[in-house]
């Protein structure tokens, strides 16, 4: 049978894949493949690694084949019914938890495998906060997920803010509104390109001009934030003005967007002013 560092040489994907596959199949930390890379794998693990590698070489996502993503420095269990996680939505995430106040209410619409949730109550335990989204699928994985990492989350099943149907939340009860939604556009050509198409299409895109969400949140969410509450959007890269002219037309203001680490615009935020 191939030692490790033999399949690491070999395989037909690049290597730090074949590292994750081969940690996934193995139980081994990175560490311990470097220590261990002279063992041979026995065959029922090199079959399954020959398997995954195949699935791999056809395109389908690392994240759904090892069934992990990180986000924010914690493991998140992701499926086919979820969104993987990316690393700019961390900045979603930091723009809400740097506007949360002590024992604030956050609501994530559209939470998918709940990474929004999750690490904002395991940032702020102090905080209440509510997800939900119109999948049954990604709510069972976003669950797990809470469960994984202890985090005591809200969750309700709903399009958009019809999930308050379950939560019951008065109006203007709401400190902080996060989402990242889908704002892909029904004819871009990236929904046909690498991890996205194996992703669900109905959170990648609106299958309209991908600000039709944006338009429908930012209408209601001023009837359940607070006053100097928050709405806060992650959204493509070529979206900026066309999110900030939307926040303004439903009265926000204190309109700002925010660029990811590429400099890109990929978060725009605003504040209410009355409630």
């Amino acid at each position: 049978m191939p030692t490790i560092a033999q399949i690491l040489q070999t395989a037909p994907i690049p290597r730090n894949e074949t590292r994750l596959l081969l940690q996934h199949i193995t139980g081994y930390t990175a560490s311990q493949l470097i220590t261990r890379d002279r063992e041979p794998l026995p065959k029922d693990q090199a079959d399954q690694l020959h398997r995954l590698i195949a699935r791999r070489s056809a395109g389908e996502p690392i994240a759904y084949l090892i069934g992990t993503r990180e986000f924010y420095g914690r493991a998140f269990v992701v499926s086919p019914a979820v969104l993987i996680p990316r690393p700019e939505t961390e900045h979603l995430l930091e723009a809400a938890l740097q506007r949360l106040p002590e024992n604030g209410v956050l609501w994530d619409l559209g939470t998918g495998s709940g990474i929004i949730a999750v690490s904002a109550k395991c940032e702020r335990p102090d905080a209440r906060v509510f997800a939900s989204d119109i999948s049954a699928e990604a709510l069972a994985v976003a669950q797990q997920n809470a469960a994984a990492w202890c985090a005591p989350v809200s969750f309700a099943q709903g399009a958009w803010f019809a999930a308050n149907q379950v939560f019951r939340l008065p109006q203007h009860s709401v400190h902080i509104i996060a989402s990242n939604p889908p704002y892909i556009e029904a004819d871009d050509p990236h929904l046909q390109q690498g991890d996205l198409r194996y992703e669900p299409p109905a959170a990648l895109t609106d299958f309209a001009d991908g600000l039709a969400h944006i338009r429908h949140i930012a209408q209601h969410a001023p009837a359940y934030l607070r006053r100097h509450g928050w709405l806060l959007l992650e959204h493509g890269y070529d979206q900026g003005q066309a999110v900030r002219d939307i926040l303004a037309r439903f009265g926000f203001c204190q309109i700002e967007t925010q660029q990811d680490w590429a400099g890109l615009d990929r978060v725009t935020l605003g504040r209410v002013e009355a409630a």
